[in-house]
């Protein structure tokens, strides 16, 4: 056997039928990982609930050599093994007993920060929901939060980027190892997430695909690092719902922002807020106050909506017009605009322009408009 504990620790993280209980449970009874290899099958199959099939495991594991490629790999790339007995394993984490007992990390950002927000939601977000989550984490900027999130398409990436641009550090839970990223597309975002201070985290070694139950073990620890979990846009049966599930059974606080009850990405969100399974969130402010995190940040921040509701001062009386349908809206061309305005084109097109100018409104491909963050 080899001398290298840390080579026993990534073996008992391997072994088949031994998931985070019962590796604990062992851990209790021997003391270390080496000391579990090293162990009978008798006196492993003794401990309560191991049995038989478990302890032959163990006791038969073989794959030494693959541990060793593991730990090159790991060496190579500047990858850090956190147990979950370490001192910089995220300790929010051991509140849940089903957490992993080790994790992979590469990067910078302390996992054990003083405030810890998790986003979740779907994989393809409205304007609405993109606007939502960019605007909450440009206010959240304040009292500096660590964001975790999946670096999915949609809202997990985008919450990554929102907190790239404001400077919060942020880090992606990955369903998978990590030799390999998933997906591809955002290889740039997770390279940038490093360069940040921020890191990529998974609790599954290299060689490991994202396969779909993957996700699903990856969403317990999105769910249970952090102190809170927001929910953007979701259907009743996606991933979202499930990470929610997982955080509201570690007793996490959960916010959900509301949305449009005819569209499918609301309903999962406005369900956690009729459930009063989650807050219905509609600002940064109410969520630090609600978080109890340093009440200075309430005083200096905007304490606006995440969705603009004021009309700005200074409009024309079409500009109010538009500005007020666009409000209500996720995004409208002119010819929609001026339908329901009952303006002619030309005048709905200065309006938009003059809008436009004063940062209020956007122009979007496919001659599309919405309001600005």
């Amino acid at each position: 056997m080899p001398e290298n504990d840390l080579l026993y620790r990534l073996a008992l993280s391997r072994v088949p039928g031994i998931g985070p209980v019962y590796a604990k449970k062992l851990l209790g009874r021997f003391g270390d990982a080496k000391a579990i290899f090293q162990a009978n099958e008798t006196a492993l199959a003794d401990l309560s609930g191991v049995g038989q099939i478990r302890a032959k495991a163990i006791a038969r594991f073989d794959n030494w050599a693959g541990m060793e490629s593991e730990l090159a790999f790991m060496e190579r790339y500047s990858i850090r093994s956190l147990f979950f007995t370490d001192q910089d394993y995220p300790q929010r984490l051991l509140h849940c007993k089903d957490a992993p007992i080790l994790l992979f990390y590469k990067g910078k950002a302390e996992l054990n920060a003083p405030r810890i927000l998790s986003v979740v939601g779907t994989r393809t977000p409205s304007e609405y929901g993109k606007q939502a989550i960019a605007r909450l984490i440009r206010d959240l900027e304040v009292c500096g939060p660590l964001i975790i999130s999946g670096l999915a398409f949609g809202i997990d990436v985008a919450a990554h980027k929102a907190a790239l641009d404001h400077s919060l550090p942020t880090v992606a839970v990955l369903a998978h190892g990590l030799d390999r990223l998933y997906p591809p597309q955002h290889k740039h975002v997770a390279a940038e997430m490093i360069k940040q201070q921020g890191g990529l985290l998974t609790n599954f070694g290299m060689d490991t695909e994202p396969a779909s139950y993957n996700f699903v073990l990856r969403n317990r620890i999105v769910a249970g690092m952090s102190d809170a979990v927001i929910v953007m846009e979701t259907d009743t049966n996606g991933g979202s719902m499930l990470t929610a599930k997982k955080a509201f059974a570690y007793k996490k606080k959960i916010f959900a922002v509301p949305g449009r009850i005819s569209d499918k990405t609301s309903r999962g969100c406005n369900q956690l807020i009729q459930q009063r399974r989650a807050q219905m969130l509609l600002n940064a402010s109410q969520l630090i106050t609600e978080m109890g995190w340093d009440s200075s940040a309430n005083e200096t921040m905007q304490q606006g909506s995440l969705f603009p509701t004021e009309e700005p001062k200074g409009l024309s009386e079409n500009e109010k017009t538009v500005f007020s349908l666009l409000r209500e809206k996720e995004k409208l061309s002119i010819d929609e605009l001026s339908r329901q305005t009952k303006l002619n084109s030309s005048a709905v097109a200065m309006a938009l322009l003059k809008l436009e100018l004063q940062g209020i409104v956007l122009a979007l491909p496919g001659k599309q408009y919405r309001l600005a963050a």
